[in-house]
């Protein structure tokens, strides 16, 4: 009795267990071909799939984020945001190849989608009323064409930020009223390069953060610079930095064997000089293939395949780490954000002094914009700037002493306050769970300038390097 009990149990265990599971949106694994597979969790070592994985971004489940916690006696006063643009077709070409077939029209039925989206195209619609500085006015304030046009937003680069918006909303509308129902224009400040792929990523948050908000009320900034210097641009070591780096970069580059042979191997299959295929920028539009599920593109010769992409995709990977090492980025970035995060600190000083003012910020940017802020801040365990990434900066009042202001800086959800170069040492020393205000300012003010044995930005821009 006991033999037949197991083998009855046996039996029945067997036929639990799923040939062909089914995934969560519905589809057979095996019902088509897949070159990105699914991963759940992070690998012990540097991965080139896994890290281009978390670089799409591509929205599936809902994301844990951990904006908007404090103790209860603190009080929300003030949030910037700094977005990197959402998903988006390639800004370059493989020479002698299909483009990627990728449909930039929004679709509500099409996955990625989202609740709001039909909404969202219908309330863009009506955007007549809002003001737009210099071109932004004639951009189109959504993506709508069945091929998508070179560097065009895609519906999984709304979605994405579609999705930013309503978590953002939960957490600073609902739970923190940052912003009451009779919010007044003037305090929003908002602000977006020239390229439709950022202003569409800016309205596609603030639709879901403030849904059917007045286009009388959105007055929409236009910044020429991706690193948002405005008047303060002029920076000749700077300049001379980012040369710097990019000859470090060159020189990685040529060390490569393995990286070159692959580029000889592509070049090879699409018949063109190996020069001219690292000059179409190869990663950029593979990323597209892979973040949309596209096999690679193929010629009469061969495909490009897997192997090439995580070569391509593996050098990256070191070139950022070692971009680190050398701290020619570093010195960039310094000089290159300081104009961007002095009017972040001047802001935040003004609502600790009691205005009521741009208490919500929105700046849509590129990765060329959140990089560099992130290195200059000291958050180097951050990875590289994700499609649709955001860098948050939370004004908390100690409601036990009113007078008293801290920060909380938040990417991607998680908490990177102390990792910043200007509140380590206090961390280490305070049961305080945020960083004070002055320590912020007086980095941005003061500290930023010391490795160029300086005082002042214009200083730093013009003194060279001993």
């Amino acid at each position: 009795l006991t033999l037949i009990s197991c083998l009855c149990v046996l039996r029945l265990s067997v036929h639990l267990i799923p040939v062909n599971p089914i995934r969560e949106d519905g589809l057979n694994p095996k019902s088509r071909k897949r070159i990105m597979p699914d991963l759940l969790t992070e690998p012990p070592a540097i991965d080139p799939v896994y890290e281009a994985h978390v670089y799409c971004n591509v929205p599936t489940i809902a994301e844990r984020s951990m904006e908007g916690h404090a103790p209860h006696y603190f009080k929300l006063v003030s949030v910037q945001v700094l977005i990197r643009h959402g998903d988006r077709y390639p800004l370059y070409a493989i020479p002698k190849t299909k483009r990627p077939d990728i449909d930039c029209t929004l679709v509500p039925s099409r996955k990625p989608s989202h609740p709001q989206l039909e909404a969202f195209v219908k309330h863009m619609s009506k955007g007549a009323a809002a003001q737009m500085d210099g071109t932004l006015g004639s951009l189109p304030r959504y993506p709508s064409h069945s091929l998508c046009e070179m560097g065009e937003l895609t519906q999984t680069g709304v979605v994405q930020h579609l999705r930013n918006g309503q978590l953002l909303r939960e957490i600073y509308i609902n739970k923190h009223k940052l912003l009451q129902s009779d919010w007044a224009a003037k305090q929003l400040y908002l602000e977006t390069t020239g390229k439709s792929r950022t202003l569409q990523s800016a309205l596609a948050l603030l639709y879901t953060f403030l849904p059917d908000f007045d286009w009388k009320k959105i007055n929409m900034r236009h910044q020429w610079s991706t690193i948002f210097c405005s008047g303060s641009c002029d920076c000749p070591m700077r300049n001379h930095y980012l040369e710097e780096e990019q000859r470090r970069q060159y020189s990685l580059r040529v060390k490569n064997n393995n990286l070159e042979k692959i580029y000889v191997d592509m070049a090879k299959i699409v018949g063109i000089p190996t020069r001219q295929l690292r000059a179409s920028n190869p990663i950029d539009s593979l990323l597209c293939y892979f973040c949309h599920n596209v096999s690679f593109p193929c010629t009469n010769t061969g495909c490009i395949g897997m192997e090439h992409f995580k070569v391509i995709k593996r050098h990256q990977l070191e070139d950022e780490r070692e971009r680190q090492e050398k701290k020619l980025y570093f010195l960039y970035a310094l000089l290159a954000t300081h104009p961007l995060l002095n009017q972040t600190v001047n802001r935040l000083q003004r609502i600790a002094e009691g205005k009521k003012e741009e208490v919500f910020v929105l700046y849509s940017a590129h990765d060329v914009t959140l990089s560099p802020v992130l290195s200059a801040l000291g958050i180097t365990e951050a990875r590289f700037p994700r499609f649709a990434a955001r860098l948050v900066f939370e004004l908390w009042q100690d409601g036990k002493r009113p007078k008293e202001h801290f920060i909380r800086i938040l990417y991607n959800g998680a908490d990177v306050t102390f990792q910043t170069s200007f509140c380590k040492d206090f961390y280490k020393r305070s049961s305080k769970p945020m960083c004070p205000l002055e320590k912020f300012v007086n980095f941005v003010k003061r500290e930023m300038f010391l490795v160029f044995n300086s005082t002042s930005y214009y200083d730093a821009c013009r003194r060279r390097p001993l």
